[in-house]
């Protein structure tokens, strides 16, 4: 489960269009590198945190009463769908009260629900801060019906699903996804939980361990340490002071009994009248209807009402006001927040939205455009964070370099300097009007998300928007509102301001009581002069914007390869299904010395940074106008992505190879850049420890590639001159391989591609380029320690298996969804190791494995190992055990997986462009694998269980004070994994 703070996050430059999950700080999921692309290739995601499963239920169908089809019809017309949007909605209120939008998608080959409560950790009673995040762990483990407290999460993952739920300041959000055929049965245990949850006496103490292991896991987070502090300078009245997440102390028994406390919360804040219930499904609308109703008719109405938040951010007297941070990350972040109405409330006009989309430009003439000439940042974002309904602030986040921290007074001048030309020469109708016309061609051609997230989202924006809204909320912009601009603009004052700066070397005069951080708040009569900087110019209007949208029929079919030369290959895939006229262009310039040692891996990084770099003032326009670029490094090269409106793609696509033969390689740029990769290197030892545990293992078993600490150590004696030879040198050994996937033809797509192969000129050929390898784990492969500053132990251990062959995938894949739920069940919520707990499967591209993951707080990793061991005993007789209709559900849950459909065109473009990472392009793959599942028999399981056992293990620990590894070096005999 997730626990978040923040009440809205601040955007760069946000056009409308971000979501209500986004405008929340929703959810997040972590995959990296080579692993990524092995889950993704075989369509396999691993749970992040529990997955579960069991037996699937007929469906119910009944037929449409009289007063349920005019309401779908209502509902057809009053809800505003993207044209783009062919699926049926329908909106019921049940008789208790709870309103529900129901989803009919009969594509879907996944079913999912959501129910979002209108209350949050602002809510948690003033003797038990963190009450709110705890219920919400608690409602999963076990209900009158169910019992079972892992019954739930078993459930979902032997059908083919994933659950989570987050408790955010005023909405607690529950979700999950399942198989079709299983969704009845997954609904009415999901009902139960707002219907008679039993918090089980057993689990409470068990449970508050794991929201204190929550706790400490988080306590290193600057993000976390950062917003506590910053409630210091505002209204200690206001929910933003208030510790959300809970620990051992603040969830006890000392001053009333922790169950009785759970039972009042949830029977004062769980109501019928007070929840949003979102289904989707491939089933009609009647049928879903019905299986709604019958389940959640029983939901209690305890005529609630939405939480209010009456008490202001700031009161008279708190700004203006300067307050210093101390961080753990080598990151310096300067922000102005003002004060200003929460701007839900005018959510249709967007007044912050426009005001957002100026001060955060960062095209030519903007405030970033002038900082970064200066040496002084390199990212700026605006827009309004810490909404709570009724007040919000605004926010100019700033990213400074070194050189930035000592000119505040001047970055501060330069921005009130801007404000002032945007009240004055700013406020104009035609610039709305530019920023609606994009909103709109966004929602014109939406493309859709996974049905979880859909759920989630749309369940949070019938709390917060009409039903005819919630999908076009973030992109509505009905009228321009010189009014309500100029009204925030009235608010973006010296007097109104909250001046935060946060980096490492700040010395701090006082410290916050639970995430510890170091801080100095000044209260301020008036603020040190500064000097504006020069080039200040508000945008003009956005040359970028497609003209031509129409969409091209094309029937569907594989990729096909238009292109192969010797030096060249260019696959293409006509789409015309996302219904939208957008194309996704990858173009992967490979050398085989891009990551020949550390010194060639950084200068393979600062070349395409500097590509990034030196594009971003003149390409930011394009951004906005749905025209997207990304340089971006890897092993084998570079690879030059492009994602937007087929009209004109092909002007920035040449702009891009000019700028990369000829553009100016300025010392300022690479110091730049420079900073950025070195500030990230820097930071990764305080990422979150199980991210670190799973970069490790990545660095360790994929070829060709390089550690984090190796380049680290790498990159500070190289200068812009090496960068500028590099450049000659890498251009001069080239292989490319392209592929364009969406609404293009094959003759406009072999046209575009050659423009940019012929441009560069490549002269290798495909075996001049090393392959990417995954390693084989010896059997002396010793254990392996991340450089890591946090304070909890973990372990991270991969089971590797014995073959690329399609059958070992197979194998391991079924046993990666067999392994996770018990897994779980026994570490996390019996033995309470630890937050993080999760097992499963792990391919690095096709080769397979089985990762077991346990990070605690309380418990070293030598104390990990021995539970895991236990548990691996244990779970050799389950397999022992099975049998083939045990087998059953577990298997078709990975065939469903395997052969999910695509949600998106990125979705289905990153596919395929992985799929050329094999040796031979097969795009039949997980299909193959599919049909390799169906075969697979209990017998099949054991025999690859038992070789897994008797195979070596990769084991990467971490402990407080450990001597970080040299994995490059202790990997550097590892062989290439057979076939």
């Amino acid at each position: 489960m997730q626990q978040f703070h923040h009440r809205a996050s601040s955007h760069r430059a946000r056009l409308p269009g971000t979501s209500v999950a986004q405008r929340f700080g929703l959810r997040t999921w972590f995959a990296a590198g080579y692993l990524a692309l092995g889950l993704a290739l075989v369509g396999i995601t691993m749970p992040a945190t529990t997955l579960a499963a069991a037996d699937a239920a007929s469906v119910d169908r009944v037929q449409p009463t009289q007063s349920s089809a005019a309401q779908s019809a209502l509902v057809q017309n009053a809800l505003i769908q993207s044209p783009n949007d062919d699926r049926q909605y329908r909106a019921i209120t049940l008789d208790n009260g709870l309103q529900a939008l129901l989803v009919s998608d009969p594509d879907a080959d996944k079913a999912a629900a959501a129910m979002d409560v209108s209350v949050g950790s602002d809510n948690d009673p003033a003797d038990m801060p963190g009450l709110a995040h705890f219920l919400e762990h608690m409602l999963f483990l076990g209900t009158e019906g169910y019992p079972d407290p892992d019954g739930y999460q078993r459930f979902i993952s032997q059908n083919g699903g994933s659950h989570n739920a987050f408790t955010a300041d005023q909405d607690t959000n529950f979700y999950f996804d399942v198989d079709p055929g299983a969704f009845p049965d997954a609904l009415d245990r999901f009902s139960q939980f707002f219907i008679s949850p039993q918090f089980n006496p057993d689990y409470v103490d068990r449970e508050r361990h794991a929201v204190n292991s929550e706790y400490q896991a988080r306590r290193d987070d600057d993000g976390r340490r950062i917003n506590e502090a910053l409630g210091k300078a505002l209204n200690p009245d206001h929910p933003i002071n208030h510790f959300s997440v809970g620990s051992l102390e603040t969830l006890n028994s000392d001053k009333r009994p922790l169950r009785q406390a759970l039972l009042d919360f949830y029977h004062q804040h769980y109501g019928a009248n007070v929840m949003h219930l979102a289904v989707l499904a491939p089933e009609p609308l009647d049928t879903i209807e019905q299986q709604v109703r019958q389940r959640f008719d029983a939901v209690p109405d305890r005529d609630l009402k939405k939480p209010v938040v009456d008490q202001p951010l700031a009161r008279d007297g708190d700004l203006p006001a300067s307050l210093r941070i101390k961080t753990n990350e080598a990151r310096r972040q300067l922000e102005f927040l003002f004060p200003v109405d929460d701007p839900i409330l005018e959510y249709a006009d967007k007044p912050d939205d426009y005001l957002a989309n100026l001060l955060g430009h960062e095209g030519e003439g903007s405030l970033l455009a002038a900082l970064r000439k200066a040496g002084w940042a390199d990212g700026l974002s605006a827009g309004t964070s810490q909404g709570d309904g009724q007040h919000a602030l605004f926010d100019i986040s700033i990213s400074l370099t070194p050189k930035g921290e000592n000119h505040l007074d001047d970055i501060q001048a330069s921005l009130f300097d801007q404000i002032r030309r945007i009240r004055d020469h700013g406020v104009d109708a035609w610039r709305y009007d530019e920023q609606a016309k994009l909103a709109e061609q966004s929602f014109r051609f939406q493309q859709r998300s996974e049905p979880i997230d859909t759920v989630s989202g749309m369940a949070m924006s019938l709390a917060h928007y009409p039903l005819k809204d919630v999908q076009y909320a973030p992109y509505r912009m009905d009228q321009f509102d010189k009014a309500a601009i100029d009204d925030i603009l009235d608010r973006l004052t010296p007097g109104n301001l909250l001046r935060v700066y946060s980096g490492p070397d700040v010395s701090g005069d006082e410290t916050t009581q639970y995430f510890a951080t170091p801080y100095t708040l000044t209260r301020r009569d008036d603020w040190p002069r500064g000097t504006s900087l020069d080039g200040l110019a508000l945008p003009e209007p956005n040359p970028y914007i497609a003209e031509d949208l129409s969409v091209q029929p094309f029937n569907s079919a594989e990729p096909a390869r238009l292109v192969d030369s010797p030096s060249v290959e260019i696959w293409h895939q006509a789409d015309s299904e996302f219904g939208a006229p957008r194309v996704e262009w990858r173009f992967s310039l490979q050398n085989p010395d891009a990551t020949q040692d550390a010194r060639h891996a950084v200068l393979t990084r600062l070349l395409a940074g500097w590509l990034n770099d030196g594009l971003n003032e003149r390409f930011y326009p394009a951004s906005l106008a749905g025209q997207e670029f990304a340089a971006y490094a890897h092993g084998r090269g570079i690879t030059l992505a492009f994602s937007g409106w087929r009209d004109h793609q092909d002007r920035l696509m040449q702009t891009v190879i000019e700028q990369l033969q000829q553009g100016d390689i300025t010392d300022g740029s690479i110091e730049r850049v420079k900073q950025g990769l070195e500030r990230n290197w820097e930071n990764a030892p305080q990422d979150a420890l199980y991210r670190q545990m799973q970069r490790t293992l990545g660095e360790a078993l994929m070829r060709p590639q390089i550690s984090t600490p190796n380049m680290l150590a790498a990159i500070d004696e190289i200068s812009a001159q090496d960068v500028r030879d590099y450049r000659r040198q890498f251009l001069g050994k080239l292989y490319v391989q392209a592929m364009a996937v969406g609404n293009l033809d094959a003759t406009l797509a072999k046209r575009e591609g050659l423009l940019v192969a012929n441009a560069l000129a490549p002269q290798l050929r495909a075996d001049d380029i090393p392959p990417l390898t995954v390693l084989d784990v010896p059997p002396d492969a010793p254990a392996l320690h991340p450089a890591t500053a946090r304070n909890d132990a973990a372990v991270l251990r991969y089971l590797q298996g014995p073959d690329r062959a399609l059958q070992s995938q197979a194998s391991l894949a079924v046993i990666g969804q067999l392994i996770g739920p018990p897994f779980f069940a026994k570490l996390r919520t019996d033995e309470q190791l630890g937050y993080i707990v999760s097992a499963g499967y792990a391919p690095f591209m096709d080769a397979p494995g089985l990762m077991m993951l346990v990070q605690s707080p309380s418990v070293a990793s030598d104390t990990i190992e021995q539970r895991m061991d236990a548990f691996l005993k244990t779970f050799d007789q389950r397999i022992e055990a099975l049998s083939d209709d045990d087998l059953a559900p577990y298997r078709q849950a990975v065939r469903q997986q395997l052969l999910q459909r695509d949600q998106s065109l990125s979705a289905r473009a990153d596919r395929l462009w992985q799929t050329l990472a094999y040796p031979e392009a097969d795009f039949d793959r997980r299909q193959q694998l599919a049909a390799q599942v169906d075969k697979l028999t209990a017998s099949d399981i054991r025999s690859a269980w038992q070789t897994l056992r008797h195979s070596p293990a990769l084991d990467i620990t971490a402990d407080p004070r450990d001597q970080p590894s040299d994995v490059d070096a202790l990997t550097s005999d590892f062989e290439p994994l057979t076939q």
